[in-house]
C-alpha cells in the first residue's frame, strides 16, 4: 500500500498539468467562434491581435505562476500551497463562462496559465519528497503524461461537445483537482523543515505503509534529517531489539539543530556547491535543447502537413491522432524510465529526433516522396521526442537537487523553459522566411544531434539512486 499511496499522491499533484493541456488546446477549435462575424459567441468578433493573445497569454501566466510557487509552497506548505495554486484554473473557466467580450477571456487565459506554470514547479518537488527511488522516474514523468492526456481530452471535447459543455467540463475537472488535493497527506520533508517531527513521522509512515515505530520509517527520517542538517550524524535502527528501536525513535524526534551551524541562502548554495551547480547545468542544458528541438513549432505546422497528406480527414481527427502519439510516447517513459534508465532514453530520443527532422527537412525540400510520408514523419518525430528528450529532463528536475535548493532550482529552470517557448513561437515565422521550412527542420535536427552528444557526456545515470548517491555522482 505504501507505493500505492505514493502513486495516488503523484498523480494528484500532477493533475493540474492535465488542466493546462486542455487550456492550451482550447483555442485550436474555439477561435473560429470568437473571430467569425457570422457565428461568434461574443458581443463583437475578436480582432487578429486579440485572437493571437488568447493563444499566447497562458505562457505569460505560467511565468507568473512559476515565480509565485516557491513562496507559496514554502510558507503555506506543499498541500495548502498546491490547493491555492489550483484555484486560478477554476477562476479561469468561471470568467470564461460569464464572458461575452474579448478582454475578460484574455484575462481568464492569463489566470489559467498561472496554475499550469505552478504545476511544473510544485509537482517535481512534492514527488521527490515523498516517493521511493524505485518509482521516482515513473511518477516524475506523470506531469508530461497528464498534460498530453489533457490535450487528448480537449481535442475530443472540441470534436463532440458544444462551447458551453466544454467550459462546464473544465470547471468540473478544476473542482475535482481541488478536492483531490484535500485528500493529500503533507510532505514529511516539509513537516520536518517546520520542526513538526511527530507529524512528519506519521506522514512518512503513511507513504511507506509502516508504523511510526517501524525500522524503515525511522531510518528514512534519519536520512531526511541528515539532508536538512548535514552536521547531524546518520543513525541506524536495530529492528531486533524493541528497546533500542524505541530509544532510537526518541533520539530521532528530539534532535535539535547543531549550535553554530549556518545554512547559506539556497540561491548561493545552488551556484557554489559543486554537485548542485553541475546538476543545474546538466538539467538546464537538457531543457534548453529540448525546446530547441522545435516541438511547439512542429505542432504549429502539423495541421498544414496533415491537410496536404490527407485532405479528406477531419481536422479534429488529426489533432486527436497527434495528441495520442504524444501520450503514447509518455506512456513508454512511464513504463521504462525506472528500468532502462534516464540516459538511454534521453540519448536515443535525441538521436531519433535528429533523424526524423533531417528526413522531414529533406522531404519538404525535395518532395520526392508522397505527401503522407511527411505526416508520418511528424508523428514519428513527436513520439521519439516525447519518450525521452521531452520527458526525461523533468524526471531529472525532480531528483537531482538537494531539498535545500530544489525549490529555487525548479523555479529558475521552469521559468527559463516558459521564456524559451514564448521566444521560439515568436522566432519561428522568421526562421521559415529566412531558411525555409526545410531549413528550419534541419536546424532542429542539428539541435537533436547536439543534445545526443551533450547528454552522453554531461548527464549521469540516476536510476534507482538515493538523493545522497546522486549528489555524490555530481560531486565527481
Amino acid at each position: 500500500m505504501g507505493k500505492a499511496q505514493q502513486c495516488i499522491t503523484g498523480v494528484t499533484v500532477s493533475f493540474s498539468a492535465m488542466l493546462m493541456g486542455s487550456l492550451n488546446c482550447w483555442p485550436s477549435y474555439t477561435l473560429e467562434l470568437f473571430t467569425n462575424p457570422n457565428s461568434t459567441v461574443l458581443s463583437t468578433p475578436m480582432t487578429e491581435v486579440e485572437a493571437s493573445l488568447v493563444g499566447s497569454l497562458p505562457s505569460l501566466g505560467a511565468m507568473a505562476g512559476t515565480a509565485a510557487t516557491g513562496v507559496l509552497i514554502d510558507n503555506l506548505g506543499r498541500k495548502r500551497g498546491c490547493m491555492a495554486l489550483a484555484l486560478p484554473s477554476l477562476l479561469c473557466w468561471i470568467i470564461v463562462e460569464f464572458s461575452s467580450s474579448a478582454l475578460p477571456i484574455m484575462v481568464a487565459r492569463f489566470i489559467g496559465g498561472i496554475a499550469g506554470g505552478a504545476n511544473l514547479v510544485y509537482a517535481p518537488i512534492f514527488i521527490s519528497e515523498i516517493c521511493e527511488p524505485s518509482i521516482r522516474g515513473t511518477l516524475s514523468s506523470g506531469t508530461v503524461s497528464l498534460y498530453c492526456f489533457g490535450a487528448i481530452l480537449s481535442y475530443l471535447s472540441g470534436w463532440f461537445l458544444s462551447y458551453r459543455m466544454i467550459i462546464w467540463l473544465n470547471l468540473a475537472l478544476g473542482v475535482v483537482n481541488l478536492l483531490l488535493f484535500m485528500l493529500v497527506v503533507e510532505s514529511p520533508l516539509f513537516l520536518l523543515k517546520q520542526k513538526r517531527e511527530q507529524e512528519a513521522i506519521k506522514a512518512l509512515a503513511h507513504y511507506r505503509d509502516g508504523s511510526v515505530t517501524s525500522k524503515i520509517v525511522l531510518e528514512e527520517l534519519s536520512v531526511m534529517k541528515q539532508q536538512l542538517s548535514p552536521a547531524v550524524e546518520l543513525l541506524s535502527v536495530n529492528s531486533d531489539e524493541k528497546k533500542e528501536e524505541e530509544a532510537e525513535k526518541e533520539k530521532l524526534t528530539s534532535e535539535e539543530p547543531v549550535p553554530g551551524t549556518h545554512r547559506q541562502p539556497a540561491i548561493k548554495s545552488l551556484f557554489t556547491e559543486p554537485a548542485s551547480r553541475r546538476a543545474f547545468l546538466a538539467v538546464g542544458t537538457a531543457l534548453t535543447l529540448q525546446v530547441g528541438m522545435g516541438i511547439i513549432a512542429v505542432q504549429v505546422y502539423a495541421g498544414e502537413l496533415f491537410a496536404q497528406a490527407a485532405p479528406d480527414l477531419s481536422k479534429h481527427f488529426c489533432s486527436v491522432l497527434l495528441a495520442l502519439t504524444l501520450f503514447a510516447g509518455c506512456a513508454v517513459t512511464a513504463v521504462v524510465a525506472d528500468k532502462a534508465g534516464r540516459r538511454v532514453l534521453l540519448i536515443s530520443s535525441s538521436a531519433l529526433v535528429a533523424l526524423c527532422m533531417g528526413g522531414l527537412g529533406a522531404q519538404m525540400q525535395t518532395g520526392i516522396l508522397p505527401a503522407w510520408v511527411s505526416a508520418v514523419l511528424v508523428l514519428l518525430y513527436c513520439f521519439c521526442f516525447i519518450f525521452g528528450a521531452g520527458t526525461v529532463p523533468y524526471v531529472l528536475l525532480a531528483e537531482v537537487f538537494t531539498p535545500e535548493v530544489q525549490g529555487i532550482a525548479s523555479m529558475i529552470l521552469v521559468e527559463w523553459v516558459w521564456l524559451l517557448n514564448f521566444l521560439i513561437i515568436a522566432v519561428f515565422p522568421f526562421m521559415v522566411s529566412m531558411l525555409g521550412i526545410h531549413g528550419s527542420f534541419y536546424s532542429f535536427a542539428c539541435v537533436g544531434l547536439v543534445n545526443t552528444f551533450l547528454s552522453y557526456f554531461n548527464v549521469p545515470e540516476t536510476k534507482g539512486l538515493s538523493n545522497k548517491q546522486i549528489q555524490e555522482v555530481f560531486s565527481k
